[in-house]
């Protein structure tokens, strides 16, 4: 049910929109994480918020891009060579993947802990599972290891995207601007 002719060559707009917000959403996530500040203050609650918001903001607008992509597909490939295609899709699949998982690992984590993820600001709360004592180890090392994981794998999509730019001097990157 693709919405693209054979011979489309950019990612249609709503496709576009949601892998910057996305992306601007997990550079807020990140931010909010390593500059909150120290256990009961202020400057903490405050961006423990923002982080919980961009995190929950995330994972609604992954849920969204999802059904779009499935919905509207994708330009044909840039790549003729079949290793850099199939490592560009396993690229792009492990990437949907974090966008969805991480965080709900992170709402899994808060609710493990006995609190629904409150959304600030707002009456929102969010809550999956009950407290759970042997669960929320794993789900704080599980999201804290992804989180590290992922600063790389976020580094290496946007390295391709230059390198795909600047030395195959191809139309990858300009297809998602």
């Amino acid at each position: 049910m693709s919405s693209y002719s054979p011979t489309a060559d950019r990612y249609t707009k709503p496709a576009i929109f949601f892998h910057w917000i996305i992306f601007l959403l997990i550079a807020l996530a990140y931010l909010a994480i390593e500059i909150r500040g120290p256990r009961g203050s202020d400057s903490r609650a405050f961006w423990t918020g923002i982080h919980f918001w961009a995190g929950t903001l995330v994972l609604g607008l992954s849920i969204l891009r999802v059904l779009w992509r499935l919905w509207a597909g994708a330009p044909q490939e840039v790549e003729n060579n079949r290793l850099l295609a199939f490592l560009a899709r396993g690229a792009h699949l492990v990437l949907y993947i974090f966008i969805i998982v991480q965080p709900l690992l992170g709402i899994l984590l808060v609710n493990a802990g006995g609190r629904p993820v409150a959304l600030p600001w707002s009456d929102i709360s969010i809550t999956l599972i009950g407290a759970d004592s042997i669960a929320r180890p794993l789900l704080k090392d599980a999201h804290e290891l992804l989180g590290n994981v992922f600063y790389w794998v976020i580094g290496l999509h946007a390295l391709a995207a230059i390198g795909h730019h600047v030395v195959l001097k191809d139309r990858t990157l300009r297809r998602m601007i």
